[in-house]
């Protein structure tokens, strides 16, 4: 086996890894694609013989790509989409699948429990908070070397975890752990949805409860806090409702609704804790929906 073989076999172990810390970072799955593809270049490019830990070595390197297209989308002003009170409301691309079971690359993909509300949050963080949180909270770093991906010292960049940890912690503390008590939750939701019954919505949504929606550049996004509010939208969620399926999304229970023949038309994410939902974040973009392999789901495309 020639040493360019012998490399591509060794980052193929290491790719799904990759993709996942360029997920976290990036919150968006094709863009953690291009990421880890950039640093399959880049390693092709280095001369990694005296590399002692290559699986650290990539880790880093992905980590510095990410920076790089985070301060990227700030240069061409991408911000994400605001609601009419200029809250953020823009969603990360979810990762569904199938209601029982998560597959082996997702899990990889998705350890740490990894869910919407957690990833909405690392999307708050400045680009140097989000690359010290991820690398070494996530993926056990050490300080030392994302210091260099950054340019700031180890104490500043603990600093920077630090601060990121705390912001995570509170805007976005552990879930519900029990699975099937998180879908009797949502399955309530549901049936609350489907009759049009108001007060049994309330019941089930926690009273702070945040709702977003995202509708892309092409439908209207909301942002929508506190039960009442929430419950108030009754109507939109029994449309969405009757053509449920049940699937995980993020590793938890969620709805993914579609058309007549089979078409995503949306993409429901429930974060549960105490027994209610505190989060609820709905993806209608077209444009993101369109690009979502159903097959696998039950879904039976016209």
């Amino acid at each position: 086996m020639s040493e360019k073989d012998f490399l591509a076999e060794r980052f193929e172990e290491f790719r799904p890894h990759l993709k996942a810390v360029a997920y976290r970072m990036l919150g968006s799955l094709a863009e953690a694609e291009d990421a880890v593809q950039e640093t399959w270049f880049k390693l092709n490019r280095s001369d990694v013989g005296e590399v002692g830990n290559l699986g650290g070595w990539l880790t880093t390197v992905t980590g510095r790509v990410c920076l790089d297209m985070l301060r990227s989308r700030a240069t061409r002003h991408e911000e994400p989409l605001h609601d009419q009170d200029g809250q953020v409301v823009r969603l990360p691309d979810p990762v569904i699948s199938g209601a029982d079971r998560i597959d082996p690359e997702q899990e990889i993909l998705l350890a740490d429990s990894v869910g919407i509300a957690l990833m909405i949050v690392l999307q708050t963080l400045a680009p140097a908070e989000r690359l010290a949180f991820v690398l070494h909270d996530m993926f056990h770093v050490p300080f030392d070397d994302i210091a260099g991906i950054i340019d700031r010292t180890p104490a500043t960049t603990r600093q920077l975890a630090s601060r990121a940890r705390r912001r995570v912690q509170g805007q976005a503390p552990a879930p519900d752990t029990d699975l099937a008590a998180r879908r009797r939750v949502v399955d309530a939701f549901l049936a609350a949805a489907r009759g049009g019954d108001f007060d049994a919505l309330v019941a089930v949504l926690d009273p702070d409860i945040v709702a977003r929606s995202d509708g892309g550049t092409l439908l209207p996004s909301a942002l929508r806090r506190g039960a009442t509010e929430v419950a108030s939208q009754a109507i939109t969620f029994a449309r969405f409702a009757e053509a449920a399926l049940p699937v995980l999304i993020n590793g938890t229970p969620g709805v993914l609704a579609v058309t007549a023949d089979g078409r995503p038309m949306s993409v429901m994410s429930f974060t549960i804790q105490g027994g209610r939902v505190t989060a609820l974040d709905i993806l209608t973009d077209p444009e993101r929906l369109g690009r979502i392999d159903v097959s696998g789901l039950g879904v039976v495309e016209g």
